[in-house]
């Protein structure tokens, strides 16, 4: 019977992969778990980011607006949203970059988003060895409604 050590050692060598440049096909997608945000979520964001925008922090003055309740920052869902599709470590790319981020409509406390990343693109890179691949990443509230779009940009190391 395996160890706890064992066990532990086996779940974490199953995070890292290697896909290589030539592996990545556009079309393919992956879906992601589910993330409930919280109010802690929009303290704890506030907080770090410095931004106590009534928008985020005061539910009175909310109720006035007219989305009548306090809306989680853009900048948290797109942390919370990378943050779901980081459930691998691809030993052989690395974050290139983001582009075309848009916030599409409004989260709320107690709002659940999940992320489907779709292999949009990919191409050569002018440093040899090396390609670039871009993920398509939208992020979905609990019925469905798009929430956030961007693009993500992986800078993959090739094969050969």
């Amino acid at each position: 019977m395996p160890s706890e050590t064992d066990c532990n050692i086996s779940a974490l060598t199953a995070m890292f992969i290697k896909k290589y440049f030539e592996e990545f096909d556009p079309g393919d997608r992956r879906l992601t778990k589910g993330r409930t945000i919280t109010e802690t979520d929009i303290v704890i964001h506030a907080g770090q980011s410095g931004d106590f925008f009534p928008h985020h922090m005061d539910e009175e003055w909310c109720k006035t607006q007219s989305f009548k309740k306090r809306i989680a920052h853009g900048t948290l869902i797109f942390t919370v949203a990378i943050g779901l599709t980081a459930d691998r470590v691809n030993e052989v790319s690395m974050t290139y970059g983001y582009e075309r981020l848009r916030f599409t409509k409004p989260v709320f406390i107690g709002d659940t988003i999940h992320v489907v990343v779709t292999i949009k693109d990919k191409k050569d890179h002018k440093k040899p060895g090396f390609g670039l691949v871009t993920e398509l990443v939208e992020t979905f509230n609990q019925h469905d409604e798009p929430v956030m779009v961007c693009e993500h940009i992986l800078m993959v190391e090739k094969k050969s």
